[in-house]
């Protein structure tokens, strides 16, 4: 079981069952104020069994439940703000056996600070019972008000990937005046796992042959995949394009993750914009952001562009329509033939967790004799040169140490991430 501030997760049944689930939201009770919870669930099989259960021990506490039902995380946290909390039954990209919980208090998910509230027992002085009412969502509508109509309307194909992204994204970027072709609607007959950012995607890129472009889901609807012209664009392509249309917006105050690429960071201060850097997480980039009053911002690896000013989380269904809304335009091309100068690589090795601290204390005394600058904040960061770099950090939510490289060359982007792989691994056999 995996206990951060991205969620509790767990494969349910083996590391995590109902008991758990009882305990950790009776304990995320002592932190509502409002006497107000908003719950909803992707689509795992699992889903309503949690939930249920999660519900039932908010309620014990004497605190009321406001139910979405199947609803993907970013509808969640955008009812949360109206509630004052939240709880989103997933466990986002993992595999579909797992499950978990995602806490949210005032519009964010929980920091630091907050977890060990979750996951320690806390006494709670019962009240009268709360009581539990379905609600539906104005999230549709919340969204269409940033986007607005689009006149070029663009022929787009989506897949839902079978996740809670249905009834939602295909909905908004039809109301904004998309012409939408729906794959992978239900999970049952879904031709792709919960996480679009590691599948080949290859139905989406068939689907969207002679479409202007093609979005990809993750199972709850926070993560966001590119396919354009044929071709699965990175992670960090999403966030680029919500980036250039905040910049078009006239925003100017950015945070993003360590392991955003370059280009990224490069185009905003190209266009005039500030970038700070956090350590990798939705949880940390959003803490940033809060503390800085920055304006838009997030994180590529998980396809995850945050508008705080709309929604405190990762958004991909109002940057489908974000996106959506700059096809045709020369913003739109600029920054693709711009991004796609530059050559990311995401991979992982299998390194068990208790292990995880000692590898990187290793390699970090590595790289600080390898290169000439080393960023510690979040793993170990080594800057090659000005459009390179390599960095090491452990998973929050698997026993892996995650390895991710760029460069403005392929072929040296790819040999740095084979250099570290062997370093970390080599590492890893000398300690154990």
């Amino acid at each position: 079981m995996k206990k951060t501030i991205s969620g509790i997760r767990g494969i349910f049944g083996e590391d995590l069952n109902l008991k758990d689930i009882l305990e950790f939201c009776n304990n995320f009770s002592s932190l509502i104020k409002s006497g107000k919870c908003v719950i909803g669930k992707d689509t795992r099989p699992s889903g309503s069994m949690i939930k249920d259960t999660a519900s039932a021990a908010i309620m014990k506490n004497g605190i009321d439940i406001f139910n979405l039902e199947t609803a993907p995380t970013p509808v969640v946290f955008r009812e949360a703000r109206k509630y004052g909390a939240g709880i989103v039954v997933s466990s986002s990209h993992n595999p579909i056996e797992w499950n978990g919980l995602k806490f949210i208090i005032e519009g964010r998910g929980i920091n630091e600070k907050e977890l060990p509230k979750i996951i320690e027992n806390q006494e709670i002085s019962k009240t009268m019972i709360g009581s539990e009412t379905e609600i539906s969502s104005s999230y549709i509508e919340d969204a269409k008000k940033i986007i607005g109509n689009l006149e070029n309307n663009p022929k787009i194909a989506v897949d839902i990937g079978g996740g809670a992204a249905k009834g939602f994204a295909p909905e908004l970027l039809e109301s904004i005046g998309c012409k939408v072709n729906v794959i992978n609607e239900n999970l049952e007959n879904s031709s792709r796992g919960p996480d679009p950012t590691v599948d080949s995607l290859s139905e989406l890129i068939s689907a969207s042959s002679g479409k202007e472009i093609g979005f990809a889901f993750d199972l709850d609807g926070d993560r966001l995949v590119v396919v354009r012209n044929g071709k699965k664009q990175t992670p960090d392509v999403t966030l680029g394009l919500g980036v250039a249309k905040s910049l078009d917006l006239g925003y100017k105050k950015f945070v993003l993750s360590i392991d955003t690429s370059v280009s990224v960071e490069k185009f905003i201060k190209e266009n005039g914009g500030t970038v700070v850097r956090t350590k990798v997480g939705e949880a940390n980039v959003i803490e940033q952001m809060i503390k800085d009053k920055a304006q838009a911002g997030g994180e590529g690896s998980s396809g995850g562009f945050i508008l705080p000013e709309f929604n405190y989380c990762r958004e991909g269904i109002l940057t489908s329509g974000l996106i959506s809304s700059m096809i045709g335009t020369v913003r739109f091309d600029e920054v693709l033939n711009f991004m796609e100068s530059f050559f990311q690589i995401r991979e992982k090795t299998a390194i068990d967790s208790k292990f995880h601290d000692k590898v990187i204390d290793k390699i970090s005394s590595s790289f600080s004799n390898k290169y000439s600058e080393v960023i510690t904040i979040d793993g170990v960061k080594g800057i090659i040169d000005e459009n390179s770099w390599v960095l090491i950090r452990k998973s929050n939510t698997e026993d892996i140490i995650r390895v991710s490289a760029e460069s403005n060359n392929e072929i040296k982007c790819k040999q740095i991430v084979k250099d570290t792989i062997e370093l970390v691994n080599q590492s890893y056999e000398q300690i154990r």
